[in-house]
C-alpha cells in the first residue's frame, strides 16, 4: 500500500502478516464481553475467532521525500534464531524483494530510524555475509535511541541476564555500531527539515514518537506505542511487552490526543489492513477514520 503525507510518498514494505499472538495473552484486559461489540471490524483484519490470536502485521515504512529514502523500523529479519518467538525463528522472507517491488535497493536507502529496538523493529538492519551480521543498507545512516540502547547494552553486557533482546542486539544493533553508521539520539530531536522525534517511553525506556510534517500534513510514526486497533478504544490496554505500563499508558494517551487535534496520519508497526488512520476524538472517546 502506499499513501502520500504532504510531499512525501510512503510505502508499506510487509514482511509478515498472521496470527501470532493470542489475545487474552497479549492484553492482560482482554474480555470477550468488552471486545464482542468489536467484532464486527475486527475479524477478519486484526483478530482470528477460530484460534483466539490477534493477526498483527509486521512491516516497515518506507518514505520518499526531497530524493531521500528513508525506513522507519525494519522487521525481524532472515536467518536470525530468534527461538523466544518460534514464529520469527529463522526467517526466510522475500522482504528486500518487496522493498525492491517499491522501486528501492538497499543501497539508495539514505536513512534507517527505529522507534525502539525490540527484535521485530530491527531485524533487516543487518544480513547475513558469509557468516558475519553486515549492514543491510550499507549507505543509510542508523538513528538509535541512546536511552535504548544503554538500557539493552547493560542488559546484554550482564552475563545473569544477556543476551539482550533475543540477541538481537548482537546481530542486528551492535554490527551497526561497529560500522560507524549509528547516529544516537536523546530527548526530542530535529531529522532533516521534515522529520522529528520526541521520546514516548514505557513500551521501551527509549521508545520514540517519528513525526513527518510535509506541506502542512503530518503522519505519526507509533512503533509500539500502538500494536493493535482495539486500542484505539481502550488506551488503558498495555500489552504483556510494556516494560512501564504507567509510562506506556500515559504515552499512549498523549499521542492519541495529538494524532486527533493535528490531524495526523496514524502510521503504527503492527496494525492490521487497512494499517493507517486518522483518529477522531469526542471527549475522552477515541475512534479510528481509515483513508
Amino acid at each position: 500500500m502506499m499513501t502520500t503525507v504532504g510531499a512525501a510518498k510512503i510505502t508499506r514494505i510487509e514482511e509478515s502478516y498472521a496470527p501470532i499472538f493470542e489475545a487474552r495473552t497479549f492484553f492482560a484486559d482482554w474480555r470477550d464481553e468488552i471486545v464482542a461489540k468489536h467484532m464486527s471490524w475486527m475479524v477478519p483484519d486484526h483478530f482470528d475467532p477460530a484460534s483466539g490470536y490477534l493477526k498483527l502485521s509486521v512491516h516497515s515504512w518506507l518514505i520518499e521525500l526531497g530524493g531521500r529514502k528513508i525506513l522507519i523500523d525494519t522487521c525481524i529479519g532472515n536467518h536470525k534464531s530468534r527461538k523466544h518467538r518460534p514464529f520469527w525463528d529463522n526467517l526466510n522472507t522475500p522482504y528486500l524483494e518487496r522493498l525492491a517491488a517499491a522501486g528501492v535497493k538497499p543501497e539508495e536507502i539514505d536513512m534507517v530510524m527505529c522507534t525502539h529496538l525490540h527484535v521485530d523493529h530491527v531485524g533487516w538492519n543487518t544480513k547475513l555475509d558469509n557468516g558475519r551480521w553486515v549492514p543491510t543498507f550499507p549507505n543509510a545512516r542508523y538513528v538509535f535511541s541512546k536511552t535504548d540502547y544503554d538500557y539493552f547494552l547493560a542488559i546484554d553486557r550482564d552475563p545473569q541476564k544477556g543476551p539482550a533482546i533475543g540477541g538481537a542486539l548482537r546481530d542486528s544493533v551492535l554490527p551497526i555500531v561497529e560500522a560507524g553508521l549509528a547516529q544516537m539520539v536523546d530527548g526530542t530531536e530535529a531529522i532533516g527539515e521534515h522529520l522529528a522525534l520526541e521520546p514516548a517511553p514505557g513500551h521501551t525506556p527509549g521508545h520514540v514518537l517519528i513525526k513527518l510534517a510535509s506541506k502542512g500534513n503530518q503522519a505519526f510514526f507509533t512503533g509500539d506505542i500502538l500494536h493493535h486497533l482495539i486500542q484505539v478504544y481502550h488506551p488503558a490496554w498495555n500489552s504483556f511487552a510494556c516494560l512501564d505500563q504507567e509510562s506506556a499508558r500515559r504515552t499512549r494517551q498523549r499521542v492519541l490526543e495529538d494524532c486527533a487535534g493535528s490531524g495526523a496520519l496514524l502510521m503504527p508497526q503492527h496494525f492490521g489492513a487497512p494499517h493507517i488512520c486518522h483518529i477522531d476524538a469526542k471527549g475522552d472517546v477515541f475512534t479510528p477514520r481509515f483513508v
